[in-house]
């Protein structure tokens, strides 16, 4: 609904609901419109109060929420890692198919980031480490309209440094292809069908990168954003067409859809850096 609704909704003026915006997390609603507030989520549909629930759960990745926290607990496949606080879902040891083929590999179990790793989470590791700030930040500072937008401008070695900072390692392009389509080799996270509307990729028009839940409908079987678009992915698999090249994976808002299929293959060399690539880390389960 539009903010004139909503505002009506909840019983409230439109000015209010727009100081609301403006102010954010610092607002803290009087005990009538909290009531108000609670009630209105609580008869929601049910899609509206799974939107609420993904927003609460990437919220505990930023800090200590008792909500997204009750959530975390509910499903023992995810857990928030210590080392940087990024939720974590589990993909259980076991066969996958792979490739365009659909070749049946084995893979240990492991943990991988349930998005990819966010300017927020990147400007943790630079203050804490000293590492140097992407080229996107004016005067090395992460602006905030990108605080949940996949970091870019980085190169292999700098995903590295971050994956080892907060304990963790940057996936194989095995793990990467599991995560993303499953154990029955889906085409895609979603499924079978070549949807472009479930990702950011070039026929979005979009031109640039969006904040990693965008895509709620493109989420793979172990429930992962992004594995579809938005930036290509770093993996710790090297490429096979050169030395020093690393594989990627998962395609980004400038390229095509049809090179966003998880199965594909692409690689570049180690210090390449741009507007479209950045990583998510997997660790031991």
């Amino acid at each position: 609904m539009n903010g004139k609704d909503f505002a009506a909704k909840v019983g409230i003026s439109h000015r209010q609901l727009v100081t609301w915006e403006a102010r954010g997390e610092s607002i803290k609603p009087g005990p009538g419109n909290q009531a108000a507030l609670d009630t209105l989520l609580s008869t929601a549909a049910p899609a509206a109060q799974w939107r609420f629930a993904q927003f609460l759960t990437e919220q505990a990745a930023v800090g200590d929420d008792e909500r997204a926290e009750e959530l975390l607990r509910r499903d023992p496949r995810t857990i928030r890692h210590p080392g940087d606080g990024k939720i974590m879902a589990l993909v259980e040891e076991g066969i996958y198919l792979s490739g365009p083929e659909g070749k049946s590999m084995w893979l240990e179990a492991f943990r991988v980031d349930l998005y990819p790793t966010t300017n927020l989470d990147y400007e943790r590791f630079v203050r804490a480490a000293g590492h140097r700030p992407p080229q996107h930040w004016p005067g090395g500072r992460c602006p905030n309209a990108l605080h949940d937008h996949p970091v870019v401008w980085v190169t292999w070695h700098d995903a590295t440094a971050y994956a080892r900072w907060c304990g963790k390692q940057l996936p194989s392009a095995r793990q990467w292809e599991k995560a993303a389509r499953g154990t029955k080799g889906r085409a895609y996270p979603w499924g079978s069908e070549p949807t472009a509307a479930k990702c950011n990729t070039a026929e979005s028009g979009i031109g640039g990168t969006t904040p990693v839940a965008r895509y709620q409908s493109g989420v793979s079987p172990y429930g992962l954003f992004d594995m579809c678009g938005n930036v290509w992915e770093w993996c710790s698999t090297q490429g096979t067409d050169g030395p020093d090249r690393y594989e990627l994976k998962g395609s980004a808002f400038s390229s095509p859809f049809e090179c966003a299929a998880p199965s594909l293959q692409n690689a570049a060399n180690s210090t390449m850096k741009d507007n479209d690539t950045g990583f998510r880390c997997v660790s031991p389960p």
